[in-house]
């Protein structure tokens, strides 16, 4: 077995060109905190919360401190986080003065009392568990009028853009897996929305028995396969990550024409890496190996899906 590993993205759509290169720099910052705690002897679940915390203070990815806003001018945030050990979770959705809701969520988790919280009571739970609410003008990213669109007709139609959710999968020095995954949502989003991140199995899902996974794109589309924990699944199969990434993201376009990518990290400590948008921001850490990062995933870099 091949552990510690640290897979993170920052997220599957059209990066223009003058923002790929503080995406590409962006994950190897994250992947490398997470990598810390990993080799210190931290729990995946540490490690993935670090990594999506170092993500979501990066005011280049909508998550956290770059987040867009709603039609309405606002911020509204989600994230999830579980652990593989355990299956337990933790989840938040449309919180709006919570700088670092992958932090909320990880403890919404440790409470045992509920999974997933929502809105107000989100934050006011926040403050009950000593994490401080910000102004939500700290999380405030590019207004939607600024937001870049890509330079040619890629983009499908119904989709909006951009879809940088940030995730982290991570295997610990004993065995265990986790996955965290933080988003602002998609640009001009009608108030109240909720995409695939923050809901289990879609937007993430970890168990040690299979494997970690975490997808970012197209959230309507991506609920519909249950993607993450479809996953899962297929690695209990025997199916590899890399095999499991490239078939779920056909399926995804070819099932539902949806759109994005997948990070999946197995029990063994195999990697997979798929996305059919443009881009893919990532960054990948095994031991024994450099660094392996960029925008895009080039074809047999992981080994296909044969």
């Amino acid at each position: 077995m091949e552990r510690p590993v640290i897979v993170v993205h920052g997220g599957a759509w059209h990066i223009p060109a003058p923002l790929r290169e503080a995406f590409h720099e962006g994950c190897r910052q994250a992947a490398g905190a997470g990598w810390a705690v990993l080799l210190s002897g931290g729990t995946a679940l540490d490690a993935v919360e670090v990594a999506v915390r170092v993500l979501e203070d990066n005011p280049v990815y909508d998550a956290g401190r770059g987040s867009h806003s709603n039609s309405k001018g606002e911020v509204e945030l989600d994230a999830f986080i579980m652990d593989g050990r355990t299956l337990e979770l933790g989840a938040v959705a449309a919180v709006k003065r919570v700088k670092n809701p992958i932090t909320l969520a990880r403890r919404i988790m440790e409470s045992n009392e509920h999974a997933f919280v929502v809105g107000d009571g989100a934050e006011v739970w926040a403050q009950t568990l000593g994490i401080p609410l910000c102004d939500p003008a700290e999380l405030l990213g590019q207004p939607e009028s600024t937001v870049a669109m890509p330079e040619d007709s890629w983009m499908p139609p119904g989709m909006q853009l951009p879809a940088d959710t940030v995730g982290a999968v991570a295997l610990d020095l004993a065995g265990n897996l986790a996955v965290g995954t933080s988003t602002g949502g998609t640009p001009n989003k009608r108030p109240g929305r909720v995409g695939d991140t923050p809901l289990v199995g879609c937007g993430a899902y970890a168990d040690n028995a299979a494997g970690a996974a975490a997808a970012t794109g197209w959230g309507e589309r991506l609920m519909r396969l249950v993607l993450s924990k479809s996953a899962c699944d297929l690695l209990a199969q025997g199916w590899t990550p890399q095999a499991a990434a490239e078939h779920l993201v056909a399926q995804l376009e070819r099932r539902v024409a949806g759109y994005g990518g997948m990070i999946i990290v197995d029990r063994h400590g195999q990697v997979g890496l798929a996305h059919n948008t443009p881009h893919l921001s990532f960054a990948v850490i095994r031991v024994g190996e450099e660094m392996l990062s960029g925008t895009e995933v080039p074809k047999g870099l992981l080994g296909g899906a044969g």
